[in-house]
């Protein structure tokens, strides 16, 4: 597989600095212009990457070197980019940081294996000549990284402007490709781990429109599309590994609860569950009266605290899904979907009675207790993962485990990097249940998909 589909990552010199308006700004402007753009989170991340989907009008998907393998990583892109004009890759944290000093699996590490032109978002609060030194760092660092331009925002006014685009231009010689001023009114919520999702924000189309207008009156949109084409060709082998050639033909019925309470899903999970046979019943666990006809469920991560009311009323669904778990349906629960199994979630001063698959009580925090990269090692018995499994994933969670009496409940998952439950254990098993804060991505863990599917024919014939 070999193709040259013009593409840009969008970095930065830190988190917060603006990537995500400026990456949706761009896609939104080449929407504009009738320019089909592939959205890519370098990552991993639901909410930008869900707001990315929204300026593209299409999927976004995911892109990292530690939940998948490279020449994966490669297929991935260029599979999605085929038929598209181009691609936006939106970077995550500075464009070095990775894993450890070295950077590892850093925005930067993500662009020279994509061949990818670099844009530098940069925040230009409280500084001007100083900013033209930061963004000569990043240039030396790495001669290798194609550092192509910058966008600067916040800008405080023309005097500001001058004195910083003059600098970097001199000291750089590099483009100024956008400049955004410092903006009163900015339609985008915030919460702890970045921007509101876009599943609970009433104002989702206002906000895409703002992004646009901010493309289309201070990015310089064809200036950016002439750096997105100054790009070599990518190949990946399509040489698979004999597990992904073990894709059944099923037809079992896999639901998937997608509400405002759990909809963290990278949609190619979905869509490896399809490949082998399943077919995707949508749930609402706010709403439903009871579980639909099914052979086996997946719940996704979320904010199910947001919700907590509505999902403590829904006592119905509760107790059908609590009838079919004990009748044995496969079950895999990550984070928020996690927490939906166990007995309550302590929020607002209160504890709301959740499914209570698992004796385990969850509460909800201000300060993260899970927040990176995971590895775990399968070292029980579990439906899904055999014992000596390695999984790479990554939490993200503020949640944290109030009682637990491990006795009556124990876990299948030593944590080898990460938090998990408690800094040493993750993941719960009942039955053909399996839960835990861990996300995986499917194309890097490639036996889930299999797994699941496999045990929902087991049910279904049983």
């Amino acid at each position: 597989m070999e193709r040259n589909p013009p593409r840009l990552i969008i970095g930065a010199l830190r988190g917060g600095t603006g990537k995500t308006i400026v990456s949706l700004a761009i896609i939104s402007g080449w929407r504009n212009k009738g320019l089909v753009i592939a959205p890519f989170k370098k990552g991993p991340d639901f909410i930008d990457a869900a707001w990315l989907a929204g300026a593209a009008g299409q999927a976004c998907y995911n892109l990292d070197t530690f939940l998948m393998d490279k020449n994966t990583v490669l297929k991935s892109f260029l599979s999605r980019t085929e038929g598209k004009a181009g691609a936006v890759i939106e970077g995550n944290r500075g464009i070095y940081d990775g894993v450890d000093e070295k950077g590892t699996h850093s925005t930067a590490t993500l662009a020279k294996l994509l061949k990818a032109p670099v844009i530098l978002v940069v925040d230009a609060t409280k500084a001007t000549r100083t900013l033209a030194a930061l963004i000569l760092g990043c240039q030396k660092m790495d001669p290798r990284l194609e550092i192509k331009g910058i966008i600067l925002n916040k800008i405080g006014g023309n005097r500001h402007r001058k004195i910083i685009c003059s600098s970097i231009e001199k000291t750089c010689r590099i483009p100024i490709l956008g400049e955004v001023p410092k903006l009163k009114e900015v339609p985008f919520l915030e919460r702890q781990l970045g921007l509101v999702p876009p599943a609970e924000n009433s104002q989702k189309e206002k906000s895409l429109e703002f992004c646009k207008e901010i493309g289309l009156k201070y990015l310089d949109l064809d200036g950016l599309w002439r750096v997105a084409t100054l790009t070599s060709g990518l190949s990946a082998s399509l040489t698979e590994k004999e597990e992904e050639k073990k894709i059944v033909d099923s037809s079992v019925r896999i639901g998937v609860i997608n509400d405002a309470a759990f909809h963290f899903y990278y949609p190619e999970n979905i869509e490896e569950l399809e490949k082998r046979g399943g077919k995707i019943i949508g749930i609402n666990a706010l709403e439903d009266r009871e579980l639909p006809s099914i052979d086996g469920l997946y719940i996704g991560g979320g904010f199910p605290e947001v919700k907590i009311e509505e999902l403590a009323a829904n006592r119905s669904f509760r107790a059908s899904l609590l009838k079919a778990i004990e009748n044995g349906l496969p079950v895999y629960a990550e984070c928020g979907g996690a927490m939906y199994l166990g007995e309550s979630i302590y929020t607002r001063n209160k504890f709301f009675p959740m499914t209570g698959i698992f004796p385990v009580i969850f509460g909800v925090d201000e300060k993260p207790w899970g927040h990176g990269y995971t590895i775990l090692k399968s070292d029980a018995p579990n439906p899904f993962f055999k014992i000596g499994s390695v999984i790479r994933g990554h939490e993200f969670h503020y949640s944290r485990v109030l009682k637990w009496e491990k006795n009556l409940t124990p876990s299948v998952f030593k944590v080898e990097r990460g938090f998990g439950l408690d800094g040493k254990r993750d993941g719960l098993c009942y039955k053909n249940v399996l839960s835990s804060y861990t996300h995986i991505h499917a194309l890097g863990e490639k036996r889930w998909a299999t797994a699941l599917i496999k045990k929902a024919e087991w049910y279904k014939n049983n």
